[in-house]
């Protein structure tokens, strides 16, 4: 069985690629002309590496009839909401335009390819607390640019599904994080900062933004599981919350973060840290993926975070 990731390079595709490589699977991935090749180096010699720019439509439609692969797992986005706001018109670009030209791939050349779409909890939005947990069929009410763009890519699949009978998975995760999470999002800043904090590379001060917003945490590794199991178990055209149904507040992750650090840390407010509009409280009802696959979370917020530090620390050793 062949697998195609795109954004393999990336924190989400790296552990997916290794849980795939553990099963067996053919793997080959994208990457642009500048990737860093960090998250997948160890993998290297296990897989294949196909550099591809997905804006161009022929680039594309050449990979994928060289490549033509039996599973689809397309990830590749600009993921950062807050740089949604920076760039609007190119978080849209990417995530739309580089996924029609994905599909029209699939279409043209014929393809029977299983094909999973990486949505997110952000194409929620705002949510009211008498809505949560949050169910498949609750309304979309987006606040950001990069909300509405994964709303597009989600509705994008379903039309394909609809119009073409390709075999189109949707899911939307909520947040996941783990070890190589980026920097930029908020559970890898607070544990890159705690480790530069051990290592004296910076004052004891840790800077925070909104500290009481709720989220919904599941270890990448817990998630990518549940992207392999949807290819096998979840129905074609079908949307799938993926999440813990665990809430915490920002000042929850930072409170477990410090309590495995070796020094004395102070936290500071860093108004620059803060969104133009933020979810007060996002948590996931994934009990229809329950029951379409027998999947559940099994590693503990807990260990997430410890994992997350020792990252970084590894990182800056």
């Amino acid at each position: 069985m062949k697998a195609l990731i795109t954004g393999i390079t990336g924190f989400v595709g790296s552990h997916l690629a290794e849980h795939l490589l553990g099963e067996g699977i053919e793997v080959t991935g994208t990457m642009r002309s500048h990737s860093s090749l960090r998250h997948i180096r160890h993998l290297l010699p296990d897989m294949c590496l196909y550099e591809c720019e997905l804006m161009d439509a022929q680039a594309v439609e050449r990979m994928m009839a060289d490549i033509r692969p039996d599973l689809i797992f397309h990830l590749a986005a600009q993921s950062f909401v807050p740089l949604s706001w920076e760039s609007p018109a190119e978080t849209m670009t990417n995530n739309i335009v580089g996924q029609v030209h994905l599909l029209e791939a699939v279409r043209k050349l014929g393809l029977a390819s299983k094909v999973l779409i990486a949505c997110s909890s952000e194409e929620y939005g705002h949510v009211e607390e008498d809505e949560v947990p949050v169910k498949e069929t609750n309304p979309l009410r987006p606040i950001s640019p990069y909300a509405v763009s994964k709303i597009a890519q989600d509705y994008l699949g379903y039309q394909y599904f609809k119009t073409y009978g390709q075999h189109i998975i949707r899911t939307r995760t909520f947040n996941h994080h783990g070890p190589r999470r980026g920097e930029q999002f908020v559970s890898s800043n607070f544990a890159k900062q705690i480790a530069e904090i051990e290592k004296g590379l910076k004052p004891p001060v840790l800077y925070v933004g909104n500290v009481d917003a709720k989220r919904d945490f599941t270890d990448v590794r817990d998630v990518v599981r549940a992207y392999r199991m949807a290819m096998d178990n979840c129905e074609a055209g079908e949307i799938y919350n993926i999440a813990s149904g665990q809430c915490h507040e920002i000042r929850e992750v930072i409170r477990i973060l410090l309590s495995y650090s070796t020094v004395d840390i102070t936290i500071e407010e860093d108004k620059t840290r803060l969104r133009p509009s933020d979810v007060k409280v996002l948590v996931g009802d994934y009990s229809k993926f329950y029951e379409q696959t027998g999947w559940k979370p099994e590693i503990p917020f807990e260990q997430t975070m410890k994992d997350l530090l020792n990252y970084w620390r590894n990182e800056l050793a």
